[in-house]
């Protein structure tokens, strides 16, 4: 966990606090109750308060499959420097810490696309 916080830290956002800056990337911790040892991170992106969306997916709506089902909170430290930022640069961290996350190891990612 601590390697993908690592890596997330490295990235940046060029629009981060601009006027027009209204989206936000979020992750989530995943963890499968019927496998102890598995975890893994979800990435995705919102024009609405992290939190709130959190909120959503656990209650089914426009919901991803494995937070409604395995997300256990958010982890708002391993982006908070990154948002708010433009649409176009949400979509393109998104994607980009998918990938990092990916590239040091963690098990499980979902989203990121």
């Amino acid at each position: 966990m601590a390697a993908a916080k690592r890596a997330a830290s490295t990235l940046h956002a060029t629009t981060v606090g601009q006027s027009r800056a209204k989206h936000s990337v979020y992750v989530v911790l995943l963890h499968d109750p019927g496998f102890p040892e598995r975890w893994g991170l979800y990435v995705g992106q919102t024009s609405r308060d992290p939190d709130w969306r959190f909120d959503q997916h656990k209650l089914g709506y426009k919901a991803s499959g494995a937070v409604r089902r395995f997300g256990t909170q958010l982890l708002p430290d391993f982006v908070d420097h990154l948002n708010p930022m433009r649409q176009w640069e949400s979509l393109e961290l998104e994607a980009a810490l998918a990938d990092t996350f990916r590239e040091v190891g963690v098990p499980w990612v979902e989203g990121g696309h």
